[in-house]
């Protein structure tokens, strides 16, 4: 059975055991809470090993070739484009359809959320480096960093690196293969993420007010992700079917609506890519960690079309359009900075643009919109793996570092 079939049935199956759970129980809530940290972990296991041996080869392969920074430039122009295209049609698409005011309640502030970059640029160096590797797996930039250096250190001297070199080729293989294993079991997994999505979803149904900014993100981001993304693909040469490669990302794009976590969808993601579409290892890996840790473009359109909601709830007056276009460049700038909240980013990118926005009236705003971050989670995500996917097969078809396999071969 295919992977994203796996992964329709259980998602289907998750979500109707969700919708019958007897509707505000804490204790149904608090064991689905339970269910759900667990099935992440279990998602999440084998991401750091995977990442830092597969991506160490790529960065060393592509610099013996002298291609590396050449694939950097490439990634990094795609992630700039997709982040302005995506951020601002967003923006474009909340302004006609104006969902509707969401009503105002007087909330207290228990926590300030916010970024934290500061924390963010001092884990990248720690004093010592091999901690990355002993942290929880949660914030994979410094583990792409100690990745970097490393390869680094293995042209040092042939002599000396070269056992070095086939053992962390031999251990990325290894790994590779037991995150593929985790793929392909992500159909059992997805039936408690998928029931936590309905609980928290049942929960909402009868809170009208948040209906139309429902409706409109995930229209949005169905016709964005199933309909315009992949026609952009009929630009490259030769040419190359859309609905196919779309068909072969069926898998990390449902994993990505209900886990809500980009972490969680590396692995699954990386199969696909080589297993689907042949892209070799050196451009996948790459690829794949420039992409989850800087394209969070989908979260942050999400928080931007959320923050103009909650600045129509909070005055009737008309939003200026250098007001819409500084909206648009602060969720730009935010879209590059939320590495460090992989299963969290349209709701932190939301408290961002709250927290820096105005005279500090807006500094709460993100908490109206609480019961309804899962969704933003989840919407978010579903884009930001989208524009992965997309990403990482134009940059591998591009350079040529893909072999073209047959649709009935796809996992």
């Amino acid at each position: 059975m295919k992977v994203w079939v796996k992964l329709l049935f259980g998602s289907i199956l998750g979500m109707a055991i969700g919708f019958l759970m007897p509707e505000g129980n804490a204790g149904v809530n608090a064991f689905f809470q339970w269910l759900q940290k667990l099935a992440l972990g279990i998602g999440r296991y084998a991401v750091v090993p995977v990442l830092v041996f597969s991506l160490t080869i790529a960065i060393y392969e592509l610099r013996q070739d002298n291609q590396f920074l050449r694939m950097v430039t490439k990634n990094v122009f795609i992630i700039i484009i997709a982040a302005f295209f995506v951020i601002f049609s967003g923006i474009i698409v909340t302004i006609i359809v104006s969902p509707e005011r969401i009503p105002i309640e007087k909330i207290e502030q228990v926590e300030l959320l916010g970024l934290d970059t500061p924390a963010s640029l001092s884990e990248i160096f720690p004093s010592n480096m091999l901690s990355v590797l002993t942290g929880n797996g949660i914030y994979l930039f410094p583990v792409c960093v100690f990745a970097f250096f490393l390869a680094m250190g293995l042209n040092y001297n042939r002599n000396f690196s070269k056992p070095v070199l086939t053992m962390i080729d031999a251990l990325s293989r290894i790994f590779y293969h037991i995150a593929f294993f985790f793929s392909e079991i992500l159909g059992f997994i997805i039936i408690v993420l998928s029931s936590y999505w309905a609980v928290c979803f049942h929960g909402i149904l009868d809170a009208k007010v948040y209906k139309d900014l429902i409706v409109m993100l995930g229209i949005f981001s169905v016709v964005l992700c199933l309909g315009i993304l992949p026609l952009f693909l009929y630009i490259l040469k030769p040419k190359v079917n859309p609905w196919q490669v779309l068909y072969g990302f069926l898998g990390p794009l449902i994993a990505a609506f209900f886990s809500g976590d980009i972490n969680f969808t590396v692995p699954v993601l990386q199969s696909h890519l080589k297993e689907n579409f042949g892209i070799k290892r050196r451009s996948s890996a790459l690829s794949t960690a420039l992409f989850s840790t800087f394209c969070r473009s989908g979260s942050a359109m999400v928080a931007a079309a959320a923050f103009i909601v909650i600045i129509k709830s909070y005055s009737y007056l008309r939003i200026a359009p250098l007001d819409i276009f500084a909206i648009g460049l602060r969720a730009l700038l935010v879209s590059f900075l939320l590495a460090r909240h992989p299963g969290e980013g349209a709701y932190i990118a939301l408290a961002a643009l709250c927290l820096g926005y105005g005279n500090g009236e807006y500094r709460a705003g993100y908490l109206i919109l609480k019961p309804l971050a899962f969704y933003l989670v989840a919407v978010g995500t579903f884009i930001d793996v989208t524009l992965s996917a997309f990403g990482s097969y134009v940059a591998a078809r591009t350079s040529g570092f893909i072999e073209e396999k047959n649709l009935v071969r796809f996992i």
